[in-house]
C-alpha cells in the first residue's frame, strides 16, 4: 500500500504528536494509517507502507488494542487479523480522555487521597506543605467528576459546548462588563 504525499505528512506529523503526549511514535503512526485506511489493514500491510520491524508493529497494534482505538477484525478465506482504528473523532477523543484518566489521574487520585490521611498524622509533614498537597487534590477531584459529567453527552451536545466557550467563560466571569 502507498501513501500519497500528503497522508505521508499527516501520518509522520501524528507520530510526531505522540511523542509530545508520551505515546511511542510508531504507535501513533499506525493509528494514523489505520484511520486514514479505507479497509482494514493486516500487520505485513502496515510493515510495507511504513517501514518498520514486523516486531515493532505486533507491539504497537497490542498497544493500540489495549488503549481501544484499534479493534480486530477478520475476512472470510483469510486467517490473518485485520485491524481497523475507531472513525469517529468524537468517539477517538473521549476513549483517549477515558484511557489516560483510568491510567494517570485516577492512580494519582488514590495517592494524594492517600496523602491527605496520613498527612494529618504526619508530624515531620508541615501544614503548607499539606495544604499543597490538598489543592492539587481538590484540582484533580474536581476535574475528574467534570469528565464524568461530560463523558456520556452525545457528539452534538459536546460540539455546542465547545462552540459556546469563549461566551461561557465571559458570562461567568466576575469581571464581566458590558463593552459599548
Amino acid at each position: 500500500m502507498s501513501l500519497s504525499p500528503t497522508a505521508q505528512k499527516f501520518v509522520l506529523h501524528w507520530g510526531e504528536m505522540g511523542t509530545r503526549w508520551g505515546v511511542n511514535r510508531t504507535v501513533a503512526q499506525i493509528h494514523a494509517l489505520l484511520y486514514l485506511s479505507e479497509r482494514p489493514l493486516t500487520a505485513d500491510d502496515i510493515v510495507e507502507t511504513l517501514g518498520v520491524a514486523r516486531s515493532n508493529v505486533s507491539n504497537s497494534l497490542k498497544e493500540l488494542q489495549s488503549w481501544k482505538l484499534v479493534r480486530v477484525s477478520h475476512v472470510l478465506g483469510d486467517r490473518r487479523d485485520h485491524f481497523q482504528a475507531l472513525q469517529d473523532v468524537w468517539e477517538i477523543f473521549r476513549v483517549i480522555l477515558e484511557e489516560r484518566k483510568r491510567r494517570e489521574i485516577d492512580p494519582t487520585l488514590s495517592v494524594l487521597r492517600e496523602c491527605a490521611i496520613e498527612g494529618e498524622e504526619d508530624a515531620g509533614l508541615d501544614a503548607a506543605t499539606l495544604a499543597r498537597m490538598q489543592v492539587v487534590l481538590e484540582f484533580l477531584e474536581m476535574l475528574s467528576a467534570s469528565f464524568e459529567d461530560y463523558r456520556h453527552l452525545p457528539p452534538q451536545t459536546l460540539q455546542r459546548f465547545l462552540k459556546m466557550g469563549g461566551k461561557v467563560a465571559r458570562f461567568l466571569s466576575p469581571d464581566n462588563k458590558e463593552q459599548p
